[in-house]
């Protein structure tokens, strides 16, 4: 069965630069100036038009002559320019710069290993560097290893103080801007123009780099129009004049990258970027900032509903919550909602970085003339994209029937990085294989595939993500299935396959199961408790795309 958008269809993609989607649209020519952004950590602040005047400088010192004081970047292809770091103005700024000049960026995580570093490194083929002051050690140590081959006069400063003799983003914009170096033009891009590199998740076998073009980015951005449009319609929500965001998500993952750089000139707001993720930090800075939106993950959800200080922070200013990256479980939207003002909205979508962001939306009641979503659904497909369910035998699913998710259009990446044999595994006719399992039903919504308890849908991504919450982060990487047990000859009980961690591996075995048992017990309803037991396991059977292979656990 192929699947459509209920969506209104996109408008055409145009042949551009995207740095021209997000800059010089009509509407912000009526744009008074505003306070675009304040880093939470020392209070800095700049506003829209002090940002734009940045970022024009940093194209410039990236992309004008050696001569010049610049580095000369072409936008040939002959370059890529690994960036390490962690939230900042910096990130947002040599992200837009790197764009404006059409030199890709392999976004790599600040808190990867060193294992983890020189494969991206030697994956990307990274040509330069930019790295945090904080993290700058550590990469040393990574490229001096053989077959990483950046020297280190191509290794620069992104945001903190520089040690002496190294030299910094910030410094290369001064030079440029005391020479009074012409800025930089916007070079022009075609759809396929390679943007960026993001790496791809997955903790079994080693991690690829997505490939995403400036077509792919700006249909990412066309797509939240038009959804945006369709909500506005149908929301009931109370709107602030000025929506006040809290940036917390890492910017070298998609979802941070296009909720706090990408998409964050679409409407005027002010982002409140914070470093990193810590639970009584988030929770202060709300009433702090009198904060309206939030962007989350489900597991990042589920340690503000645990954390001690949330029943007594002022969460009133808060009206949406973006939710991503992973199925957020029903059961724990109703929790977080239950802490909100009842007029508050929490938008649950589903993407990958292979889709460039969203896949899968859930819409509010009203929204596409259409009522309630069922429950347990994941949502409606975002315009722009079509799927399938797919049988392991290659054969469609019919409505209510699991299978794998296959997905294809604009926003879908054309590839992984150098890596043909993954493109060979994960592309069949066009279609993108997710490797996530789902059910559709006859009005188009997508339903993650659940275990039944008892009458109940238990979601296993609810019962994973509570694992990896645990507070001594005892596992790395966690499936849960279905297996024998139940009630009945056919009914499943959830079983949990977990990876350990590096503090789980200074444990005793049995100390961890305990620990594990006594968390999800004290986190979870008894019915979704893992009747099946835990087993530790040295790796998960991954898909090419990274995903766990669920079904094949039970078999052993």
């Amino acid at each position: 069965m192929l699947l459509k958008s209920r969506f209104p269809p996109l408008p055409p993609l145009p042949e551009v630069n995207i740095h021209h989607v997000m800059f010089g649209r009509p509407n912000q020519a009526d744009w008074s100036d505003y306070t675009f952004q304040i880093d939470e950590k020392t209070g800095r602040k700049r506003t829209f038009e002090e940002m734009k005047q940045r970022i024009g400088l940093g194209a410039t010192a990236l992309g004008a002559n050696v001569a010049d004081g610049g580095l000369g970047l072409r936008g040939d292809g002959h370059e890529m320019v690994g960036l390490l770091g962690f939230n900042s103005m910096e990130y947002f700024d040599i992200v837009h710069s790197l764009l404006m000049i059409t030199t890709p960026f392999a976004l790599i995580s600040a808190y990867a290993t060193r294992f983890e570093l020189v494969h991206a490194l030697k994956l990307t083929k990274a040509t330069r560097l930019f790295v945090d002051v904080g993290v700058l050690e550590h990469v040393l140590a990574a490229i001096d290893v053989a077959d990483v081959h950046i020297e280190l006069e191509h290794v620069y400063v992104l945001a903190g103080s520089p040690p002496d003799g190294w030299k910094s983003f910030g410094d290369m914009i001064d030079i440029v801007r005391d020479k009074k170096v012409t800025l930089e033009p916007v070079r022009p891009a075609q759809q396929d123009t390679l943007a960026y590199l993001v790496m791809s998740s997955g903790t079994s076998g080693f991690p690829k780099a997505v490939m995403i073009t400036h077509g792919n980015a700006i249909g990412s951005i066309l797509q939240s129009m038009v959804v945006g449009k369709a909500s506005a319609r149908a929301s009931r929500r109370r709107a602030s004049s000025m929506p006040i965001a809290l940036a917390v998500l890492p910017m070298f993952h998609s979802y941070g990258l296009h909720g706090y750089i990408l998409r964050a000139t679409l409407w005027r707001a002010t982002f409140v970027i914070m470093d990193k993720w810590d639970t009584a930090r988030y929770l202060e800075c709300i009433p702090k900032y009198r904060v309206t939106q939030l962007t989350l993950i489900p597991s990042a959800i589920h340690q503000l509903v645990t954390h001690p200080d949330t029943k007594t922070t002022d969460l009133r200013s808060v009206e949406y919550i973006s939710c991503g990256a992973a199925h957020l479980p029903p059961a724990l939207a109703k929790r977080f909602s239950h802490l909100l003002l009842k007029s508050s909205e929490i938008s649950p979508s589903y993407g990958l970085s292979e889709t460039t962001l969203s896949a899968v939306t859930l819409p509010i009641a009203g929204m596409l003339g259409m009522g309630a979503p069922p429950p347990h659904a994941t949502g409606l497909l975002v315009p722009g994209l079509d799927a399938r369910i797919v049988h392991d035998d290659g054969s469609d699913a019919a409505p209510g029937e699991p299978g794998e998710l296959w997905l294809r259009g604009c926003t879908v990446t054309p590839g992984y990085w150098n890596d043909a044999q993954a493109n060979s595994d994960a592309f069949v006719d066009g279609w993108f294989r997710t490797g996530d399992q789902f059910r559709a039903d006859d009005q188009g919504y997508l339903l993650c595939d659940t275990l039944k308890i008892s009458g109940v849908q238990v979601s296993p991504k609810e019962i994973e993500d509570v694992l990896l919450a645990h507070p001594e982060k005892l596992i790395s990487d966690v499936s849960v299935a279905g297996v024998s047990g139940g009630r009945t000859e056919d009914e499943k009980v959830p079983r949990a396959w977990v990876v350990l961690s590096a503090a789980g591996k200074d444990k005793d075995t049995s100390a961890v199961i305990g620990a594990l048992e006594a968390w999800h017990q004290e986190s979870l309803s008894k019915y979704k408790w893992l009747r099946g037991g835990i087993e530790i396991v040295e790796e998960l059977p991954k898909t090419p795309t990274g995903k766990t292979i669920r079904r094949v656990l039970p078999a052993g």
